[in-house]
């Protein structure tokens, strides 16, 4: 399954880690485009003065660690597509030329599902993903989840329950399913 995260699901950090955790088991090919990336870089700059120097060095990260999941394409596909919202354009064509199966993004409201369909794309919001995915192995799913709560433990200092960090997260469908589990919840 090919996957074009939006910018939207990169930027929050623990989405972004559960999310790419998860693509590197093997449960979907993660892409993006530069332009993507570009508007994560300067997203960061609201966290504050080190905010967009530390999204480009995550970036720097994201790409060498997926070296293949960079989409580009000629400007004039851009130049037949519509969307609600105008400037969320590249991101449908980017997910066009990379023949991805859908969009991953929390905005609904600019990628409306009929518009989407006559691409042959579909839209689905990251917490919808990961339940799906986590019914298809919640052992490594799990294991993600873990390796992320583990990091922000390190980051942060301070300890976190997974629900409550995925929950934070906007992944409550994803939170809830790791509560239900049991083993995984208060690890």
């Amino acid at each position: 399954m090919r996957l074009l995260l939006d910018t939207c699901v990169l930027y929050p950090t623990v989405m972004r880690e559960v999310l790419l955790g998860v693509a590197a088991t093997g449960a979907f090919k993660p892409l993006w485009s530069e332009r993507i990336l570009e508007e994560w870089a300067r997203a960061a700059r609201k966290i504050g003065p080190n905010g967009e120097t530390q999204a480009r060095g995550e970036i720097a990260a994201l790409r060498a660690a997926w070296p293949n999941s960079e989409v580009r394409w000629k400007p004039s596909l851009e130049d037949r597509l519509y969307l609600p919202d105008p400037a969320d354009t590249h991101v449908l064509a980017a997910a066009i030329a990379s023949s991805s199966d859908a969009i991953v993004t929390m905005n609904a409201k600019d990628f409306p599902r009929n518009t989407l369909a006559e691409e042959g794309l579909e839209r689905i919001d990251p917490d919808a993903l990961l339940r799906r995915l986590w019914g298809d192995d919640p052992e490594g799913v799990g294991a993600v989840c873990q390796a992320v709560r583990a990091e922000a433990e390190r980051l942060s200092g301070e300890p976190w329950e997974m629900r409550r960090l995925l929950k934070k997260a906007r992944l409550p469908k994803l939170a809830k399913a790791v509560a239900e589990y049991g083993v995984l919840a208060n690890r």
